[in-house]
Order: C-alpha cells, then sequence, then structure tokens
C-alpha cells in the first residue's frame, strides 16, 4: 500500500507540478524584469503620444486620491501614495511597460486591502471595490501600453495574473457592502489586451511588409544588373569567338603564302592554330550557355533590342545611321554630330558605344515625349567621346513598363571598358548620356611603349 501512494505521488508532480513549474519558469522570463522597452515616437507628432500619457497618469493621480479620501475612508497620506503610484505607473510605461505594470498591480492590491478595511469597519459603504474608477483607467492604460510592445505571450501572461489577484481579492478575500467592479475590469482589461496586441500585430506586419518591399527592390535590381552582365557576356562571346576564329584561320593559311616556309615555321604556326582552336573550344564550352536560359532549346526569333537574329554580328558603329532612322520613325527628331577622325575601335568599344546611344534614344521615346535628341560623338587617339542628350517633354510622360534599369547597362558597359559614364538632368529641362570609352584597358599603352623598348 505505502509503495502505490508513492506511486501516485509521483505521476501527480510529473502531470501537474513540472508543467506547473515550468509555466511559472516562463511568466518569470516574461514579467520578472526591468528591461526597457520604449514606445516609438509618431512621425508627424512625435510626442503627442506621451504628452496624453502623462495628462492621464496626471488625472488618475487626482481620480484615484479624490476617491480615496472622500468615499474610501483613507488616510492622505496613504490616498496620495496610492494614487501616485498609479499615476505615475501610466507614464512609466511609456519606456517600461512590465515593470509599470507591476507597480500599477501593486498599488491596486494595497488600495484594495486598505479599502477592505475600511469597509469591515463600515467607513466605506458601498464603495466601488476591488478597483475604483481612476485605478480601473490607469490600470487599463498600462495594459495597452504593455500590450503594444512585448509579445503576444507576456502580454497574455500579464492579463491573467491581473485577473487572479482581481478574483483572490473579490471573490476568495471579499469585503462587506461593496459595488463589485471585478467583472467589468475582467472584461475591459481582456478587451484592451486584445486590442493591443492586434495593432502590435498590425505595426509589425507592415514593418515586415516594408523589409520585404526592399528587399525585392534590392533583388529587382540585382537581377536586372546580371541579366545586363550576362547579355554583355554574350555580346563579348560573339566578338571574342570571331576573332579567335581569324587567327586560327590566318595560322592555317600563312604557310602557303610563304615561299618554301621552314619547318620550324610551320611547327610554329601550327601551334598557334591549335592553341586558338582550343581557347575557342573553351571559351564557346563556358559562355555557351549564357547565350539563352534554357540553352538546349532552339531561339529562331529575332532580337527584340537589335532587330536581328540571334547568331547575327553584333552591331557597331557603321549601323549608327540606321538606328537613328529607325528613331526617327518612331517619330523622334534627332540630330547626329560626329568629330574627330574616325579610326578602327575595339569590338567592345564599337559595340557599347552603338548600345549605349540605342538605349539613351529608347529612353528618350519611352520618357520625353515632343523632345528633341541629338547625338554626338568626338573620336580621340585613345577612345571615342558618346554624348545623348533630349530638350525638355512637351508631353505628359506616360507611365513606363519597363523595369527602369536602363542606366545600370549603361554604367557596366562603360566601366568593363575602364571609362566613366554620367546622367542626370540639363540645366533647360532636359536630360543627358555621357560616356567615354578608351580604346585600351587603363595601362595598355604604357606597355606597349615599355615593350617597344625592350623593357617589357
Amino acid at each position: 500500500m505505502p509503495r502505490v501512494v508513492a506511486v501516485t505521488e509521483t505521476g501527480i508532480r510529473r502531470v501537474v507540478v513540472g508543467p506547473l513549474l515550468r509555466w511559472l519558469r516562463v511568466v518569470r522570463d516574461d514579467l520578472w524584469t526591468l528591461r526597457p522597452d520604449p514606445l516609438p515616437p509618431s512621425v508627424w507628432l512625435r510626442w503627442l503620444p506621451h504628452g496624453v500619457m502623462c495628462l492621464v497618469g496626471f488625472g488618475v493621480t487626482l481620480g484615484v486620491v479624490a476617491q480615496l479620501t472622500d468615499n474610501g475612508g483613507v488616510g492622505n497620506s496613504l490616498a496620495f501614495a496610492i494614487g501616485l503610484a498609479e499615476g505615475s505607473a501610466v507614464v512609466f510605461a511609456l519606456w517600461r511597460p512590465v515593470p509599470a505594470w507591476w507597480l500599477s498591480t501593486a498599488a491596486m492590491v494595497v488600495g484594495a486591502l486598505e479599502v477592505r478595511r475600511q469597509l469591515q469597519a463600515g467607513g466605506a459603504d458601498g464603495f466601488t471595490w476591488p478597483w475604483t474608477a481612476g485605478g480601473l483607467i490607469g490600470h487599463l492604460a498600462v495594459l495597452l501600453l504593455l500590450a503594444l510592445r512585448v509579445p503576444a505571450r507576456a502580454a497574455v501572461e500579464a492579463l491573467a495574473v491581473t485577473l487572479l489577484l482581481t478574483y483572490l481579492v473579490e471573490g476568495v478575500l471579499g469585503a462587506d457592502d461593496f459595488q463589485p467592479t471585478g467583472i467589468l475590469a475582467a472584461i475591459l482589461f481582456t478587451v484592451v489586451v486584445v486590442l493591443g496586441a492586434a495593432l502590435r500585430g498590425r505595426r509589425e506586419a507592415r514593418a515586415e511588409l516594408g523589409r520585404q518591399t526592399t528587399l525585392t527592390a534590392e533583388e529587382r535590381s540585382r537581377r536586372t544588373l546580371l541579366e545586363e552582365r550576362s547579355r554583355i557576356a554574350r555580346e563579348l562571346h560573339d566578338v571574342v569567338a570571331h576573332h579567335m576564329s581569324v587567327i586560327s584561320i590566318q595560322a592555317q593559311v600563312a604557310p602557303h603564302l610563304v615561299e618554301n616556309p621552314s619547318e620550324e615555321l610551320r611547327e610554329n604556326l601550327d601551334g598557334i592554330r591549335q592553341n586558338a582552336l582550343e581557347a575557342l573550344t573553351e571559351l564557346r564550352r563556358v559562355l555557351g550557355v549564357l547565350r539563352a536560359e534554357h540553352p538546349d532549346t532552339v531561339h529562331e526569333s529575332s532580337d527584340p533590342a537589335t532587330g536581328t537574329a540571334p547568331h547575327a554580328p553584333q552591331p557597331t558603329l557603321d549601323r549608327l545611321d540606321a538606328l537613328v532612322e529607325n528613331i526617327r520613325a518612331a517619330g523622334l527628331s534627332v540630330h547626329v554630330d560626329i568629330q574627330g577622325v574616325r579610326r578602327p575601335l575595339p569590338s567592345g568599344v564599337e559595340l557599347s558605344a552603338y548600345r549605349i546611344v540605342q538605349e539613351a534614344l529608347s529612353n528618350v521615346l519611352r520618357h520625353a515625349p515632343g523632345a528633341t535628341a541629338s547625338v554626338g560623338l568626338v573620336h580621340y587617339r585613345h577612345g571615342v567621346d558618346v554624348r545623348i542628350g533630349n530638350t525638355r517633354p512637351t508631353h505628359s510622360v506616360a507611365a513606363s513598363p519597363g523595369a527602369g534599369h536602363g542606366l545600370l547597362g549603361m554604367r557596366e558597359r562603360a566601366a568593363m571598358l575602364g571609362g566613366t559614364l554620367r546622367a542626370g538632368p540639363r540645366p533647360d529641362g532636359g536630360y543627358e548620356v555621357a560616356a567615354y570609352l578608351p580604346t585600351a584597358p587603363p595601362g595598355a599603352s604604357d606597355q606597349v611603349t615599355d615593350s617597344k623598348d625592350g623593357t617589357a
């Protein structure tokens, strides 16, 4: 028989005492703290919530002191201390809601016990108990600020402790000849906590939505940049593959252009051709996948950006007149000014200059209706200057369905070649894109000079 009793006691500890202790530890972690948790100020009315709460706290102090001294029979000193504690808790809750809740709850319990003593002695007949009207308002404000600042679990725990104390004071301890306020307080406290938790959840949802919107915009910009880099890589693949093919063909034909070529010359040319073919194969293996999102799918449609087939030669500045004519046919007046001596440019510079002009004129069509555009090319010895500008638009700008990241691609092209690009509004209300594209990477001319001197 004693063994059965021992087993029963062990089961009771495991089923009841264990979960109760764990719950008490959770409540202690949530409510037994002095950590600051200030209410965030409003953007437009920065100190309005603080001012309102200070007025509420002042009103609660006056109301509680007046009720306790006039109708509750409490002495002036004790009534002032209780009223000051409940009013201060409202203001204190703006910065430290959990300690403020403890202060308000303790003031309520002290006030309720003192009023009960007066009720038992007959000095406070018909008094509202255990919550006074002022104390009820103050605790509502404290619970609202608490629910706005702490997690919903902690707010529910504070509500449960408040309701438990209210029940113990009114239902278990009790008093004589009073007007009960426990049920009304329980209903109002529950409503306030639910409202505060809902507002806090809505604020957190809006903040999370703002963060997600920012992340989405950054991801869209990063994806657009990567797409433009992939497009540039595809175009450079075509350019480099063309030159490597030319090198291979020239190395193959060169022995036939020399009478009685030596064996060493043949071997060197064969080596050049073999290296060119291997480099071309490796280049196609690495960069060929960038030609399409699905490399195994055959694309027979034309490129919407250039109007050419996917495997057509990449455009150069020699096709600038055709581009301008197409833009003029779309309704945009374009003036072209070319200065300097036209020299053969590297394929990458030709392609990038053409793409920058194309993108800039497309932006004028989309974003500056009624404006006139100008294209200026200045050929220098070591580079080319490209300027595309437009006047102030004469019509309202319609919403554009594009991604709005065309400038990213232009900057990527200029940076890839070691050049610069500047874009911004002009004093006359128009817009200008100016780029300088060097014909060789920085330091290339120095290397050539050094090699001529025999130092490189």
